[in-house]
C-alpha cells in the first residue's frame, strides 16, 4: 500500500540509530512444534467460520503467534460483501487498535527527554490551561452547568484515559452531548484543531481521578504533532513504520490500486455511534491518534512482536523494555471506573493497553500481566508474556465486535497444550 513518504524519514532514522527497511513477516513455524494442539486450532477456525457463515463478518483473519513465530494464519469469508474470497493482506480499519501505537509514539519522545509524563497537557497545548468539569445539571436553555476542574490534565492522563475527557459517540450525558453538538467527531479538523475544540468543552470528570474511555488518545496525537513539528502520520512512518517494515499500515488508503484489498463490513452491520465507519479512500484533514488507522494482520503482527520482545524487532529499537513494562503494567491505583470500564472485571489500564491484575478473576482465558486492545470494527489484540504468545482477529463488523472478539480469544487461548508456565 502506497503509504506517506517524507524528506525527512532518512534524516531521522540516522539521528535515532534505527535501521529501515525491514519488510519481511514474521516467520512462520508450526503451530505443534510450538506448542499448540492442532485439532484445537482446526475447532477455533470452524467455529470462527461458522460465524461468518452465518452473517456476523463477511470474512476474517485469525493470527497466532509463539516464541516469535507465526504458528497459525488462516482466512475465511470474503473481503467484501460480494467480493473476493478473503486474503492474509487485506487492509482493515483497525480503530482504537491505532491507540497503542500512538502511545509507542509518544513513549518514544519521552525517552528521548522531550514529553514528560507528569508534565500538564496546557504545556504542549495551551488551550487546556482552564479546564471546567460538567456538574450533571444543565441551566435553563438546557446547557450542561459547569464548574473549574480540580487538579491538571498530564501527559500520563492521556495515555491511561484519566483526562477527564470522553467520547460522544456512545453513552450519554452532559459532557457527551457537548461534544456531539460540537461535532468533535468531524473528520474535517486536524488533529490539534480538534483537540483545541474538545479543550473549548467541559470535561466529564475532573482529570486523575477516574478511568473513562475517551479521545485522551486524539489529544495525545496533537501532542505529538507539536512535539515533533511534523504530522502524526509522517512522525509514525518516519520513526516507526517505516523501521518495522510496516508498508501497509496508513491513515488513508492512497494508492487505487489497493482498493480491492479494503475490507469491509455488511450494511446493516457498519454503523458506529451516529454514522457509517470511514471510507479510508478519500483523505482528510484528520488524522486520528484514537483511531484512525488501516494495517494489515501481517503488519500489525510486527508492532505487536516489537512490544512483546520488550520494544525490538530484528535488531530494530524503537523503546527500552523499562518503557514496555512501564505501559503494560497497571497505572490505576486509585483510579475508580468511570461510566463504562471497558477493560473489564479482572483487568487494570496500563499506558495504552488493558492489563490483567491476576491469574484468575476475569471472565476470559489468559495469564497475569497479558494485555490487549481492540478496535470499534472488531478488530483484536491479545498479548500474553508468560506464554509468549499474541493472537489477532481481524474483521469488520462493529455491530458484532463484542461477541466475535470475546469468543475468538477464548478460541485461541484454548488452543495452548504445552504451557510456558509449566516450565
Amino acid at each position: 500500500m502506497k503509504i506517506l513518504r517524507t524528506g525527512v524519514v532518512a534524516v531521522t532514522l540516522a539521528l535515532t540509530g534505527v535501521t529501515a527497511g525491514w519488510a519481511e513477516n514474521l516467520p512462520r513455524g508450526d503451530a505443534a512444534a510450538l506448542g499448540l494442539d492442532p485439532a484445537r486450532v482446526a475447532r477455533m477456525d470452524a467455529t470462527f467460520g461458522a460465524m461468518v457463515d452465518k452473517g456476523m463478518t463477511p470474512g476474517a483473519v485469525i493470527m497466532l503467534i509463539r516464541d516469535g513465530q507465526i504458528a497459525h494464519l488462516s482466512t475465511m469469508g470474503k473481503i467484501t460483501p460480494d467480493g473476493a474470497p478473503m486474503t492474509e493482506d487485506a487492509i482493515f480499519r483497525i480503530y482504537s487498535m491505532t491507540k497503542p501505537i500512538t502511545t509507542v509514539a509518544a513513549m518514544m519522545l519521552v525517552e528521548e527527554g522531550r514529553l514528560m509524563l507528569e508534565a500538564p497537557v496546557a504545556t504542549y497545548l495551551p488551550a487546556f490551561k482552564d479546564m471546567t468539569v460538567v456538574t450533571g445539571e444543565t441551566d435553563a436553555e438546557g446547557k450542561p452547568v459547569t464548574r473549574p476542574a480540580k487538579g491538571v490534565m498530564t501527559i500520563r492522563d492521556l495515555m491511561r484515559h484519566t483526562s477527564g475527557l470522553t467520547y460522544g459517540f456512545f453513552g450519554a450525558g452532559p459532557a457527551r452531548d457537548a461534544y456531539n453538538a460540537a461535532d468533535v467527531w468531524s473528520s474535517e479538523n486536524t488533529g490539534i484543531e480538534q483537540a483545541n475544540l474538545l479543550a473549548s468543552l467541559p470535561l466529564e470528570h475532573d482529570p486523575g481521578t477516574t478511568w473513562e474511555y475517551s479521545r485522551s488518545t486524539d489529544v495525545l496525537g496533537a501532542v505529538i504533532e507539536v512535539v515533533s513539528g511534523q504530522s502524526l502520520e509522517e512522525f509514525m512512518t518516519a520513526r516507526i513504520f517505516e523501521p518495522l517494515g510496516m508498508t501497509d499500515t496508513a491513515f488513508y488508503v492512497d494508492d487505487e490500486a489497493d482498493y480491492p484489498r479494503i475490507a469491509e463490513a455488511f450494511p446493516d452491520q457498519a454503523q458506529l455511534g451516529a454514522g457509517d465507519i470511514f471510507d479510508p479512500r478519500v483523505r482528510k484533514p484528520n488524522q486520528s491518534g484514537g483511531g484512525g488507522l488501516m494495517s494489515t494482520v501481517h503488519d500489525y503482527a510486527k508492532f505487536a512482536q516489537m512490544m512483546l520482545n520488550g520494544g525490538e524487532l530484528n535488531g530494530t529499537r524503537l523503546l527500552s523494555p523499562k518503557s514496555v513494562q512501564l505501559m503494560t503494567s497497571n497505572q490505576l491505583e486509585g483510579i475508580v471506573p468511570g461510566k463504562y470500564y471497558l477493560p473489564g472485571p479482572g483487568y487494570g489500564f496500563g499506558l495504552g493497553y488493558g492489563v490483567r491484575l491476576a491469574d484468575g478473576n476475569a471472565p476470559s482465558l489468559g495469564s497475569k500481566g497479558d494485555y490487549n486492545w481492540g478496535g470499534a470494527a472488531g478488530t483484536g489484540y491479545h498479548a500474553d508474556p508468560a506464554e509468549d504468545m499474541i493472537a489477532l482477529l481481524m474483521i469488520q463488523s462493529p455491530a458484532n465486535r463484542g461477541p466475535l472478539r470475546i469468543m475468538f480469544k477464548t478460541l485461541a487461548f484454548s488452543t495452548i497444550a504445552d504451557s510456558h508456565l509449566d516450565d
